[in-house]
């Protein structure tokens, strides 16, 4: 028997969620994903199985600087939303990925939506 676990509970509700929200040409999905450090956002056309856009704060212009974990969400919410729109894609499913919808996820999803992507 394995052991009940924060990591796994929130792979039992992403797998949870996974069961209803699926990405489309007309709207895909965003999926967020969240580390201790870190944050990476995707949209993703399931049917084709294919990335559109991604955004995260990995990337070499958003490591530098000491900003808040909360203030780089945002950025990468923003981010996202943009590629996502030059892509053709103007709106989105979100999936957060079995995360509580609070602080950071919150924040990049907040932040999405003031780019112009539609939830």
């Amino acid at each position: 028997m394995s052991a009940k676990t924060s990591s796994s509970a929130r792979i039992r509700r992403h797998r949870s969620i996974r069961k209803r929200v699926s990405g489309t040409p007309e709207r895909p999905r965003l999926a967020v994903f969240r580390s201790n450090q870190h944050i990476y956002a995707q949209v993703i056309d399931d049917l084709a199985g294919r990335t559109i856009a991604s955004a995260s704060d990995v990337e070499a212009d958003l490591r530098t600087g000491s900003t808040t974990k909360v203030a780089r969400a945002q950025e990468v919410g923003r981010r996202v939303a943009q590629r996502a729109k030059a892509a053709g894609a103007s709106a989105v499913v979100f999936d957060r990925g079995g995360f509580r919808y609070a602080g950071r996820m919150q924040a990049l999803a907040d932040a999405a939506r003031e780019e112009g992507l539609e939830f």
